[in-house]
């Protein structure tokens, strides 16, 4: 008998003899028939912070790579030949109500990722086995080491839902710190991270902490799913907790404990990462046949002092970073406002991808996160398979080596903000050549149209027409700006256009909104111009 099959063996026998001691345990045994475990071992959040606290003071260990030569055979096309096994799926039969289903490990992902199961106070960690996956009988996967590891995992839809679970997924955690879940409209779409080091920092490369290892909890709990996620990088330590329930979308509810070995810049918390490659506001001639490419337009913010501001994204010509101050903000997003297919016209469905939404909680004495900024990082591309956009928030003052960050916070993955404004939100920006049609147009100078929506731009009395309220960075505006209800029939749509003259290469930073009798009807619009 082999080495590896006595030790599954004794394996088995450590968890009948737990089982045989723990009713819960029996239990779970019986639900997970085929995978294997290693012993149980204690397992509490307290006690999972404290070993998170004590691990900051030592070296920083990377993840295991194993047999690096044989991942880099299993390229982006093998990896796709490569899939988890139904009938292997952790609570397939109970007790949680989603399935959990693991990721292999590939070229694009090569640290292996530890998976335990939480039973009570007690955890037990998943021993990989090839067979736990279907796979080719030429795949360069079947040359790994025995125990390789898994790179992540997904949680799959209800076994008692309307959907079938193993067709579908609803969360997913795969590669360094990243995760991302499906929206309303069930389409993947922006992703999340588990904290953002350093971004867009001259002197210094950025960090990418990874998500080391995850304990899925057995408990049912309804609609809700718990699961916690070790992070480690060379400079932090992190504990997280997810609560993730499934509704019409999916909002998590994340506390998260950090402690840093080092210090850092540029502390990127509750970071959110999306595409932007072009849109109506600005595309290149024949770049590419589709009206539109994106994940995401815009960043959408609600201020602690209760202000609303809408900035569309750029593709910036060199790397950007903006910083938007604020104290204790009501929150901020990655939004997808656009949902028309025929601005896509592309299978892949980027008019219903998800935003994303988050809403910072109160700490355990009723503190919110004090001043900072909210900073969106936006890196020039040419194609839509790279993430271009980072937003985060940022405290004021750099995070020192040896501190503890506690958080609170809350992730909405929807269609929309969860908490609409009531004012005009932004609809689209357009960019043209100055001047006035029929007319020669002067060179230098960029017509601007900001169309908003909605709010009491709909309640307007008929032959009333709201002022426009616009400011600028540098340059001028030209003599001609209009206000007009936008000709389509659909009431509270209206656009302001105005013009700028502006000279040299330096952005220019713009905002505008429409006020009537006094009051403001629309959120504030921000952009950032790149003159051209």
């Amino acid at each position: 008998m082999s080495e590896s099959v006595d030790r599954r063996t004794l394996l088995k026998g450590a968890a009948a003899s737990a089982a045989a001691m723990n009713p819960l345990a029996e239990a779970f045994a019986a639900q997970s028939d085929g995978l294997q475990f290693d012993p149980p071992v204690p397992f509490t959040y307290d006690l999972f912070k404290s070993q998170a606290r004590e691990r900051a003071h030592g070296p920083y260990i990377a993840p295991s790579r194993p047999a690096p030569e044989i991942l880099q055979k299993i390229n982006y096309e093998e990896w796709g030949k490569i899939r988890y096994r139904d009938d292997f799926a952790l609570f397939a039969n109970g007790p949680g109500r989603y399935p959990v289903t693991f990721f292999h490990l590939g070229l694009f992902f090569q640290k292996a990722v530890r998976m335990h199961v939480v039973e009570g106070d007690m955890a037990r960690q998943i021993i990989y086995e090839q067979s736990y996956f279907d796979m080719p009988a030429n795949s360069p996967a079947r040359d790994l080491p025995e125990g390789a590891g898994f790179a992540g995992l997904r949680v799959q839809e209800a076994r008692d839902g309307l959907l079938d679970w193993r067709k579908n997924d609803w969360v997913a955690f795969l590669g360094a710190a990243y995760f991302r879940a499906i929206g309303e409209l069930r389409q993947y779409g922006l992703s999340s991270r588990g904290i953002a080091l350093d971004v867009a920092v001259a002197d210094r490369p950025e960090e990418f902490p990874d998500f080391t290892d995850f304990y899925i909890d057995s408990a049912p709990d309804g609609d809700t799913m718990t699961l916690y996620a070790l992070m480690e990088g060379p400079s932090i330590v992190g504990a997280f907790r997810f609560l993730m329930t499934r509704g019409k979308g999916v909002v998590m509810d994340i506390q998260a404990a950090m402690f840093t070995r080092a210090q850092v810049s540029r502390f990127g918390i509750a970071p959110l990462t999306s595409m932007y490659w072009f849109s109506e506001t600005k595309k290149e001639t024949a770049i590419d046949w589709r009206p539109e490419v994106h994940d995401s337009d815009g960043l959408a913010m609600w201020s602690g002092a209760g202000e609303r501001l809408w900035r569309p994204l750029n593709n910036p010509p060199r790397i950007m970073v903006s910083a938007f101050l604020d104290n204790n903000p009501r929150g901020f997003g990655l939004l997808q406002r656009d949902r028309v297919f025929d601005h896509y016209l592309d299978g892949v469905f980027y008019d219903r991808r998800p935003s994303l939404w988050v809403e910072p909680l109160p700490g355990p004495s009723g503190e919110g996160w004090g001043k900072g900024s909210i900073q969106l990082c936006e890196i020039p591309t040419d194609d839509e398979i790279h993430d271009n956009v980072v937003a985060m928030w940022v405290p004021a003052e750099p995070v020192p080596a040896g501190a503890e960050v506690n958080l609170n916070y809350r992730l909405h993955w929807l269609a929309n903000e969860p908490y609409p404004s009531k004012l005009a939100v932004v609809w689209a920006t357009r960019l043209g050549r100055g001047g006035q049609p029929g007319q020669p147009r002067p060179k230098g100078v960029r017509k601007f149209m900001v169309e908003f929506l909605g709010g009491p731009l709909g309640e307007l009395p008929f032959g009333v027409k709201p002022d426009l309220v616009v400011s600028t960075s540098r340059g001028t505006f030209g003599p001609y700006q209009l206000v007009e209800a936008v000709p389509d029939g659909v009431a509270g749509h209206w656009r302001a256009q105005f013009d700028l003259i502006v000279t040299g290469t330096d952005p220019v930073e713009l905002r505008a909104f429409l006020k009537s009798g006094g009051e403001t009807v629309t959120e504030t619009w921000m952009f950032q111009y790149h003159p051209f």
